[in-house]
């Protein structure tokens, strides 16, 4: 067959003319588009996840890391020395004998029992706390397998008569009175009524003539008495409020007040709390199904074992460094070198934290035993570098982020929202510990701190430091980040240290490493803490590493074929074309 004749059966977008080759053309064109936007699309992947890295992801050489783990353990055995040195060499002090009292007769060495709250839970009323602690494990463990749908209201039954053995009746009616007040309001279904209901209510056990006409409600007189009166009552108000805030919010109907009984007389968390909101208790103490998860009950042995070696740490540690007495004479601290002063701060930070930690964490245990999922511990002082993060209370935090913070400030964005949510946070806050000079001083350095960090953010995203930080390593971003933190870590302990101790003290630490100790103290003591800073980042690398790994890149796009190749080709096409031939000529031949 002619060849003329096969190209006439091939269809027309396929025959090698010139406007199929120009087309051929504009596609390899396309195609090349196309590989630049892929191009363009990786750079931008690329970017993103390198500003992640800017942030939490971005990771510092192996020797660089072991460097700071090396001069953070020593500097933390120098300051312990001076701790050390001077508990020994003063504890036959006069001004100490109020609170250095004989300890463990086999270490020949007095103990520090200058925290109150300490010793009423692990020696002077150990025993009493454990025998209703155990009763309510015993009877919440029968309920259980025989009744587990009544579990609550044995709860409450069981707390309520430990109240009652406690403190007396009289103290029961006063609880009570309050909880109807309350409910009675909560009915109404006005989140302001509420909260003006609950904070004026707190506010009478922290005021006087209020307070002395209440605590003539409770009859009897022993040590215990008026911590578990104003912790019971304190608690009581709180939870309340978090009753009424959630009825408020329910749409069809209210809770009934016997909800609001079984919550708030829950045993483990009546006197000392956490504070748990309703939302979470009523769901978790109405929960049909409690089958464990696997390895559960394991993970609370552990916990439990853990809790316990915990405290016997920390009776060695009262018993061979006085970190809570020291500091209440001041005439002794003005003696003591700057690595003391600086280690007898951060110290009385990590054992509040300590303290927390194993109070909540020992009735924390209690209520997992319940099949409840109660607040977590509070985050170690020793992780924290910014603001946003540092709470010793994460029940109440979680309380005022709920219901104050996050209500108010939404997506914490905007500046104003951000103040106004933080002022009133740390209002309700300031109330809760009792309206006095250091809580105020505490609560403003606290809030304008918070609000500060928002406001440097702010500052940083825009031009040109965005730029400037784009054209820096990953490595260099996050040390310069960790120079910034450095100063923001000594900040909350100076704001903390009021409300943990006095502000004499916190005066003294002041001066003392920014003033008299500058410019050797201030710089070691600030590089020391900077090696800190960078050992909490690379936590919280490896954590968000597992949280949310690095997406994975797309693959890299084939080159297409250049326009040289193209035009090229049509030029091969056009000489390999048949040439049209004339009938006249074919007829003649």
């Amino acid at each position: 067959m002619n060849k003329a004749v096969i190209l006439q059966t091939v269809p027309a977008l396929f025959r090698p003319t010139r406007n199929n080759i120009q087309l051929a053309a504009w596609s390899f064109h396309c195609f090349e588009h196309q590989f630049w936007i892929k191009r363009v699309f990786s750079c931008t992947f690329k970017m993103a996840v390198l500003r992640s890295r800017m942030g939490v992801k971005a990771a510092l050489p192996k020797y660089e890391l072991y460097c700071y783990y090396v001069v953070l353990s020593m500097a933390m055995l120098w300051a312990a020395s001076w701790i050390l040195e001077a508990s020994s060499s003063n504890a036959n002090r006069k001004s100490f004998k109020s609170h250095i009292q004989p300890g463990w007769y086999y270490f020949s060495r007095k103990m520090d029992t200058a925290d109150l709250e300490w010793m009423m839970w692990f020696s002077m009323f150990r025993e009493h706390i454990v025998f209703a602690l155990s009763g309510h494990v015993i009877f919440a463990k029968i309920c259980s397998m025989l009744a587990p749908q009544y579990r609550s209201l044995v709860y409450m039954v069981y707390g309520l008569l430990a109240v009652l053995t406690s403190m007396g009746w009289t103290y029961v009616t006063l609880i009570l009175s309050h909880c109807v007040l309350l409910y009675s309001i909560s009915l109404v279904k006005l989140r302001w009524l509420c909260f003006a209901a609950g904070l004026s209510t707190l506010a009478t056990f922290k005021m006087e003539p209020f307070v002395s006409w209440q605590t003539g409600f409770v009859t009897g007189s022993f040590e215990l008495r008026p911590v578990l009166f104003y912790g019971g009552c304190g608690f009581t108000i709180m939870r309340c409020m978090s009753f009424a805030l959630e009825n408020c919010e329910k749409k069809e109907g209210n809770y009934s007040i016997l909800e609001l009984l079984k919550y708030n007389f829950y045993l483990p968390f009546f006197y000392f709390g956490p504070i748990m909101t309703f939302d979470k208790f009523y769901k978790q103490a109405n929960n049909p199904d409690l089958n464990r998860r696997e390895r559960e009950m394991w993970n609370i042995f552990i916990q439990a074992l853990l809790h316990l070696g915990v405290i016997i740490i920390v009776a060695v540690i009262f018993h061979f460094m006085y970190i809570l007495t020291i500091p209440s004479d001041l005439k002794l601290l003005k003696h003591l070198s700057d690595w003391a002063i600086a280690g007898l701060a951060y110290l009385n930070l990590v054992y509040d934290w300590v303290k927390a930690a194993v109070l909540f964490g020992v009735i924390n245990t209690i209520s997992r035993l319940d099949h409840l999922d109660p607040p977590k511990p509070p985050k170690c002082i020793t992780m924290l570098y910014v603001f946003s993060e540092t709470h010793f209370d994460r029940g109440i935090n979680d309380w005022l982020c709920k219901y104050v913070y996050n209500y108010l400030g939404g997506k914490h964005e905007n500046v104003l929202d951000e103040l106004i949510a933080s002022l009133c946070t740390f209002g309700v806050t300031a109330l809760w510990l009792g309206p006095g000079w250091v809580v105020l001083i505490w609560a403003f350095l606290n809030c304008f701190g918070l609000n500060f960090e928002l406001w440097t953010a702010k500052f940083f995203k825009m031009e040109p430091f965005v730029s400037i930080e784009m054209a820096m390593s990953e490595s260099m971003s996050r040390r310069i980040r960790a120079v910034f933190n450095t100063f923001n870590f000594w900040c909350i302990v100076l704001y903390n240290i009021l409300a943990l101790n006095s502000l004499d003290f916190a005066k003294l630490v002041a001066k003392r490493l920014l003033l008299k100790g500058f410019p050797l103290s201030t710089i070691t003591v600030m590089f020391v803490t900077y090696c800190l800073v960078q050992i909490i980042k690379e936590k919280e690398r490896r954590q968000a590493l597992i949280d949310d790994p690095d997406p994975i890149p797309p693959p890299a796009p084939v080159p297409p074929p250049t326009t040289t190749a193209a035009s090229t080709l049509a030029a091969q096409m056009d000489a390999s074309a048949p040439q049209p031939v004339d009938p006249n000529k074919e007829k003649a031949e």
